[in-house]
């Protein structure tokens, strides 16, 4: 518009002759330099004025095509109009910044109060990185971390992945920065940025300090939950091997031969309880803190099965492993206290004269190993409550455990990789499920 708008009027008012004053053509020089100045800025406006002086005086002044004036008060009007021409458009440039600069203001605060007004949970990090991605046109944008804490990575990030050096890196935090891939900033734009990259860091940081909370919450709740099954769970075997030891060494009371056996059996019945109880609270104390580590080798199905069942009492539980099983990759010795787990859970459950089952099959290409006992069952809305620690779902009247059995066996299954799902047993009762990978076979070449 500025190359053009001039000569076009010029052009215009050489053909209308002396038809109007050169007031009136000075005033439509000038709103032709306010229109150009209003589109373009200070630059063309002030290019736009200086065409419009030297044209009016060479085409529309006499003396025409000359920049001699004769006339006094052309003069005066010429000069009145080339300094109007210059404030009008030093004007309106100051105008359109200010509007810039206020709408940049308002981007900010609609960002800033839609992070505050939200609860730090619910604040999405990747929607207000695509609000500042958006609005200053960049390809892609990033909060990562910078690596001072011994740690670098992505922490959130939109757009497609760009190669190379990121254009533009902003400090947000002490160990966080945000990168961007975009047309560089000006000195306004980049100190906006500052301040929301500032503002997500302080959101990011938020939130991982309240998931910090809410671990250190839920392994307070896992310790005292962990306490007081220790106190009261210990108590009852404890008790029972003071009483039996207690009794025996009564000098004064001559106990015949059945008396003897039975406190034996008692000393022995509690000292297993104690162990057991003493091996599932030291498995959960290292599933929790992740000291549980898994290798995973080729083994048999029936061998672990026969292993699990060392330790249970001949004729309650009927085997249907057959020994053609493909192998299985899996941890030995913790797929063994898995199954051990899941049999006791079983055999808790089982009312008597129900024995339960422990069979497995290959099913997909994948062996399927099924604990199978006729309880009571448990509705499958409490289905996931069952693998929380401490829950003994239709054993609130037992004291036998202290309710791990079935959080450690999710716990060595995740490390292990293997799924474990309980079922409805066909008839009553519950139904656990490992589905085992199959060692693939060796090709050879």
């Amino acid at each position: 518009m500025g190359v053009t708008a001039v000569p076009l009027l010029t052009v215009a008012l050489v053909a209308t002759g002396d038809t109007l004053a050169l007031g009136s053509v000075l005033l439509l020089y000038l709103l032709s330099v306010v229109l150009v100045a209003a589109i373009g800025g200070l630059l063309p406006g002030v290019l736009a004025a200086a065409a419009a002086v030297l044209t009016a005086n060479w085409f529309l002044i006499p003396p025409f095509h000359t920049l001699f004036i004769e006339s006094r008060d052309a003069v005066v009007e010429l000069v009145v109009f080339a300094v109007v021409s210059l404030v009008v458009s030093i004007t309106v440039d100051l105008a359109a910044r200010d509007r810039a600069r206020a709408a940049r203001g308002q981007v900010e605060i609609e960002i800033l109060s839609q992070m505050a007004a939200r609860p730090v949970s619910e604040l999405d990090l990747p929607r207000l990185l695509e609000q500042v991605r958006s609005t200053f046109g960049m390809s892609s944008a990033a909060l990562v971390r910078t690596g001072s804490s011994g740690e670098a990575g992505v922490v959130a990030g939109v757009g497609p992945a760009v190669e190379g050096e990121p254009s533009i890196r902003v400090p947000a935090s002490a160990e966080l920065e945000l990168v961007a891939h975009g047309p560089l900033l000006f000195a306004e734009d980049r100190s906006v940025l500052e301040r929301l990259a500032a503002a997500a860091a302080r959101a990011w940081e938020s939130q991982h300090l309240a998931a910090q909370a809410g671990q250190l919450a839920e392994a307070d709740r896992v310790r005292s939950a962990l306490l007081a099954a220790v106190g009261h769970d210990l108590r009852t075997p404890l008790a029972g091997l003071k009483a039996a030891v207690s009794s025996l060494r009564q000098d004064d009371v001559a106990w015949a031969p059945q008396e003897q056996a039975e406190l034996l059996a008692t000393i022995e019945d509690s000292a297993d309880r104690l162990g057991d109880l003493i091996a599932n609270i030291l498995d959960m104390t290292r599933i929790q803190v992740g000291a549980v580590t898994a290798r995973p080798s080729p083994v048999a199905v029936d061998e672990i099965a026969s292993r699990a069942l060392l330790d249970v009492a001949t004729g309650s539980v009927v085997l249907d492993v057959p020994d053609s099983l493909p192998l299985v990759l899996a941890d030995a010795g913790l797929l063994e206290r898995v199954v051990a787990n899941l049999l006791d859970n079983a055999l808790r459950h089982s009312p008597p004269g129900r024995p339960v089952v422990l069979s497995a099959g290959l099913v997909g290409g994948q062996v399927e190993l099924r604990v199978v006992d006729r309880g009571p069952g448990v509705p499958a809305e409490l289905w996931s409550a069952m693998f929380a620690p401490f829950q003994r779902l239709g054993d609130r009247t037992s004291t036998a455990g202290a309710g791990l059995g079935l959080a450690i066996v999710q716990g060595f299954c995740s490390a292990m990789g293997i799924a474990v799902e309980p079922e409805e047993t066909p008839g009553g009762g519950l139904t656990m499920r490992l589905t085992l990978p199959v060692v693939p076979p060796v090709t050879r070449a």
